[in-house]
C-alpha cells in the first residue's frame, strides 16, 4: 500500500508583498459605499481590530502575522522534505484565471507535463521575473481521474491550460513551500476546486462589486456540496493509498474571508465559524466537517474551506488524525488561516 502525507496551508497573496501592503484589501473594503457610518474609522470598529491597526495601519501586526504564517510554512516544508514524495496533490481554488465564461468545471485535474509560471513583480523577495518551471505528473493524473471517474466522480481533466498558466493558490502554495528559495523540484498534480460558486464569474472570484448590485438571478449556479468534496477527498485517498506512489496530499486556501462575509461588511471573517470548523478538525470530528451545508460555508465567508473539505475526506478515509496544526486568526488580513501535517501512522 503506498505511503500518504496530509498537508493543509494557506496561500494567502498579500505574504507575496511588504508588510506595510499586508491590510491593502480591508483599505479597498472601507470604500464601500455602503459601509455603515460607525464602521469607516477604527474608532467604530471591535476592540480587537482596532489594536491589531494600531497606530501603524497594521505594519507592525503584518510583521508578526508573517512570522506565524512563515513558521508554519517552514514546519510543512521540512516534513515534505522528509516524507519525499513522488509527487504533490493539491486541492486549490481557481478565482476565475483558468476557468472564466465558456466552462467552469466542479471539479479539474490538471495532467500537464509542465507547470511553467513567474513570481509576482515587487515581491517580498525582491525577485524580478523569476521563472517556476516543475514537473508534472501525467500518468498519476491520468491514474487518478479514470479510477475516479469509474467511481462516480465525473471528473474533468486537462492537458494544458484554458486562460492562465497555473492558479494563486497552486503557485504560491509552491512559493511559500520555498519561502527560503532552496528550490522546489517535486512534481504537482493542481486539482482545481469550484469554491466560490455563486460568485466565481459574477464576482470574477474575487472582491466583491461595490459599484453595482448583483441580483439573486445573476449569480451563478452553486458550488459543489460539501458532502460531495468530501467524498471525492475520500475516494482520492482511496485510489491513491492503492497505487504505487508515495504521495504528498495538500489543501491550500484561506478560511472565512472579509471580503465573502456579508454579515461582517464585508470588513472582518468569521472567526468564531472558522473556529468550530478548526475544533472538529483537531478531534478528527469528520461528520461535523461532511454535514456542513453548501448555505452555511457561504454565510461564514468559508467558500474556500471546500479545499480542506477534501482534505477533510482523505483524513477520514485514512482513518488519520492530525499530527500537528496551527490556526492563526486575524482581523484586519481578510482571512482566517490553518495548517496541519499528518504523517502516515
Amino acid at each position: 500500500m503506498a505511503e500518504i502525507l496530509a498537508l493543509g496551508i494557506s496561500h494567502y497573496p498579500p505574504l507575496t508583498g511588504p508588510d506595510e501592503r499586508m491590510s491593502w484589501i480591508l483599505k479597498r473594503m472601507l470604500q464601500n459605499p455602503q459601509l455603515p457610518e460607525a464602521l469607516r474609522s477604527p474608532a467604530g470598529w471591535p476592540e480587537p481590530m482596532r489594536a491589531e491597526w494600531g497606530n501603524d495601519e497594521g505594519t507592525s501586526a503584518a510583521t508578526r502575522h508573517r512570522a506565524d504564517l512563515v513558521g508554519w510554512l517552514e514546519k510543512t516544508r521540512a516534513a515534505l522534505d522528509a516524507f519525499k514524495p513522488d509527487f504533490v496533490l493539491m486541492w486549490g481554488d481557481d478565482q476565475y484565471e483558468n476557468f472564466k465564461e465558456d466552462i467552469v468545471p466542479p471539479y479539474c485535474i490538471s495532467a500537464y507535463e509542465r507547470f511553467r509560471f513567474t513570481a509576482p513583480a515587487g515581491n517580498v523577495w525582491g525577485e524580478k521575473d523569476k521563472t517556476f518551471d516543475l514537473p508534472g505528473h501525467r500518468a498519476a493524473a491520468k491514474m487518478l481521474a479514470s479510477r475516479l471517474i469509474e467511481e462516480g466522480f465525473d471528473t474533468a481533466y486537462a492537458y494544458k491550460p484554458l486562460h492562465h498558466a497555473l492558479g494563486h493558490a497552486f503557485t504560491n502554495a509552491v512559493m511559500y513551500l520555498d519561502y527560503a528559495r532552496k528550490g522546489f523540484d517535486y512534481p504537482i498534480v493542481p486539482f482545481a476546486i469550484n469554491c466560490y460558486g455563486r460568485r466565481v464569474l459574477a464576482q470574477r472570484g474575487g472582491l466583491p462589486v461595490f459599484d453595482r448590485v448583483i441580483a439573486d438571478a445573476d449569480l451563478d449556479p452553486p458550488a459543489p456540496t460539501p458532502k460531495r468534496l468530501f467524498d471525492l477527498g475520500a475516494a482520492t485517498a482511496r485510489i491513491l493509498a492503492e497505487s504505487p506512489y508515495r504521495v504528498a496530499l495538500l489543501a491550500s486556501s484561506g478560511w472565512s474571508h472579509a471580503f465573502l462575509t456579508a454579515k461582517n461588511h464585508y470588513l472582518y471573517p468569521d472567526t468564531p465559524a472558522d473556529r468550530r470548523m478548526y475544533d472538529a478538525l483537531c478531534a478528527s470530528d469528520w461528520q461535523t466537517w461532511r454535514n456542513c451545508s453548501g448555505t452555511a460555508v457561504e454565510d461564514s465567508g468559508q467558500q474556500e474551506i471546500l479545499n480542506w473539505m477534501c482534505l477533510a475526506g482523505a483524513m477520514s478515509e485514512l482513518k488519520r488524525k492530525p499530527k500537528e496544526t496551527g490556526f492563526v486568526d486575524t482581523w484586519i488580513f481578510n482571512s482566517s488561516k490553518a495548517f496541519l501535517i499528518a504523517p502516515p501512522n
